[in-house]
């Protein structure tokens, strides 16, 4: 039972919980016992946090049932690991050598001291953030729905954004709400600091103790620097390239106005990075614009948040290869610093895994439905295994089998897909052979 094990099978402990919870009469809005392919599906969504849906969550599924769905987002966004030793703080148990190194596998940490401060502020900075958001929304939708309707939208929505999952309790998700100015600002914060990492937020916090206290100079680590600049211009492009892919769009931007359209453009810009919210309908945008969310979702958000993705920090290393490569370079160089053999050898098996997986998965899927073009099934595949969520309106009507098969890729995506192949081959044995070197050819 080595960490990867432990994490997966964690992962399997909680879906199986959800599954049985929201099969159960109380949890459907008719009272009648759930379909298990509906509640298993629905289950692994939010516990993935990918918010894909068979049926809709707010008409569909009981307060009880919402309910369940939002704790298996929280324990999802949070991770099975600090839900975990969050647990053994509660009792007072100390965490021992094997605990440590879960911690530490799980958010990827080169140390193991100050594992239970790490816990303590990474539960700190969700309920921060989260409380937030829900008081901001609370606000916004009691005038609309009523204090007690308000109420539960508000804290619904604030911890589905915060932890990425997009589940909505709106059957058209956040479209009705395009040209509203809060909730996208709201709603896109929340989003962004949740999938930025729990690593940059709390760099972030000591920046500002240490400007605040005159405590010196804070120098901000290599993994903040790479995670701040490439979201920054990823979003920013985002933003330029879906605006112009729509802009001619009569379904999607062309009837707005020009402060809506850019609105309505940064918003997709965002939630593609695996929250998977819309403003538009997902469907009736071009072709272009496809690809370009295909992009952003296989990229993802950061490393130890709550997205998924292959990350940004794997998309900065394996561009920086390719320069150093094109320049001629034998070092990969980011911000003075030189990135490990290593680091770079995983974020090539990182992009190489999770490339064959979607490739398999997507071409399983599309053999048992032949009937959907092979877009939209793409499109289907890399949103499940990014854990985004969004859809061109497939979803419900995909086959028993492809649903199965959806159910595998978002967990694989939300376990990490080099942590799925450790749980099932084993960990690596190290070896003391060492091998000649010898060139081939190469492009």
């Amino acid at each position: 039972m080595n960490i990867a094990r432990t994490i997966c099978l964690g992962f399997l402990a909680v879906i199986t919980v959800g599954t049985i919870l929201l099969m159960m009469p109380f949890s459907t809005s008719d009272g009648s016992w759930n379909s298990p392919l509906v509640a298993l599906f629905t289950s692994t969504s939010a516990v993935c946090v990918t918010g894909l849906a068979v049926v809709d969550t707010g008409s569909d599924f009981s307060f009880w049932g919402q309910l369940f769905i939002l704790l298996l987002i929280q324990v999802g966004g949070l991770g099975y690991m600090t839900i975990n030793s969050f647990l053994m703080l509660l009792i007072g148990r100390k965490f021992d050598f094997r605990q440590k190194l879960a911690i530490q596998d799980s958010f990827d940490r080169p140390f193991l001291q100050g594992s239970r401060n790490l816990v303590r502020s990474i539960l700190a900075t969700t309920l921060i953030f989260e409380l937030t958001g829900a008081l901001l929304l609370i606000y916004f939708f009691a005038r609309e729905n009523g204090f007690d309707r308000g109420l539960w939208l508000g804290l619904f929505h604030s911890i589905s954004a915060w932890n990425n999952a997009g589940f909505s309790l709106f059957s058209d998700s956040l479209v009705a709400y395009q040209s509203s100015l809060f909730i996208n600002i709201v709603i896109s914060g929340l989003i962004i600091f949740g999938g930025i990492g729990y690593q940059v937020i709390i760099e972030l916090y000591l920046w500002a103790d240490s400007l605040l206290f005159k405590r010196g100079r804070y120098c901000f680590s290599l993994n903040f620097k790479v995670v701040t600049s490439t979201t920054l211009v990823l979003l920013i492009m985002g933003t330029i390239a879906m605006f112009f892919a729509e802009f001619s769009n009569s379904k999607t931007l062309a009837n707005l106005d020009w402060q809506s359209k850019i609105l309505t453009a940064g918003f997709q810009s965002v939630t593609t990075r695996t929250a998977g919210f819309n403003t538009i309908d997902i469907g009736s945008m071009s072709v272009a614009s496809l690809f370009i969310v295909m992009g952003l979702m296989f990229v993802g958000a950061s490393p130890s948040g709550t997205a998924g993705g292959i990350k940004t920090t794997t998309l900065r290393i394996l561009a920086t290869c390719t320069r150093a490569v094109l320049r001629g370079k034998e070092e990969v160089i980011l911000y003075q610093r030189s990135v490990p053999v290593s680091l770079i050898l995983k974020a090539i098996a990182v992009a190489f895994g999770s490339a064959m997986f979607i490739a398999a998965a997507t071409i399983f899927v599309a053999i048992f439905n032949s009937n959907f073009p092979f877009l939209r099934i793409f499109f289907e595949v890399i949103s499940a295994f990014s854990t985004t969520g969004l859809s061109t309106g497939i979803t419900a009507d995909l086959s028993a089998v492809a649903k199965l098969t959806l159910i595998a890729t978002m967990y694989a995506g939300r376990v990490g897909i080099l942590a799925l192949i450790a749980a099932i081959i084993g960990e690596s044995v190290p070896s003391a052979i060492e091998y000649p070197e010898e060139n081939l050819l190469v492009g």
